[in-house]
């Protein structure tokens, strides 16, 4: 039996990914098995890689859009935590962690929708992509991650 109390949180960056209609890129990752769940391009932190190229590989990595066509205008002021549901705490990732400490950035996506490929790393994340009022960001999460996404989302609506 794992002791949860002695895990630590993941090292993790996240990309709200907004397009020059201040609409929110959203996934649907292609393991969801239970819900209509999507989310904002995010992953982990590579150990001693800077949280910026992490960023822009976890973002190519998801959806093929490249570092060339986002212009990066913020990043949150506080990482975000989150624990995983119990159900799936000391399985995900080894066992290692508990859940997720993320970092994340706000970028606008300079490209177009024909720029976005979610097939560019394999295995793919997503299976569908849409552009998404950023408002309803809290609604299309996993429940465990409303929280974060209500800060991020509290943060970078100035700025969208």
């Amino acid at each position: 039996m794992t002791d949860i109390s002695r895990l630590s949180y993941r090292p993790c960056v996240g990309v709200m990914l907004v397009n020059a209609a201040g609409k929110a890129f959203v996934g649907k990752r292609i393991d969801n098995r239970e819900g209509d769940w999507w989310q904002m391009p995010q992953g982990g932190v590579d150990k001693g890689e800077d949280l910026k190229t992490a960023a822009f590989r976890e973002l190519w990595e998801e959806t093929g859009v490249t570092e060339q066509h986002v212009k990066l205008i913020a990043q949150l002021q506080e990482e975000l935590l989150y624990d995983l549901p119990e159900e799936l705490m000391g399985k995900l990732w080894g066992g290692k962690y508990r859940g997720q400490r993320q970092t994340w950035y706000l970028g606008r996506f300079e490209g177009e929708d024909a720029d976005i490929n979610l097939n560019a790393h394999q295995p793919p994340e997503f299976c569908e992509w849409k552009w998404i009022e950023p408002e309803l960001l809290p609604e299309l999460i996993v429940p465990f991650k409303k929280r974060v996404y209500r800060a991020i989302l509290e943060e970078f609506r100035p700025l969208i």
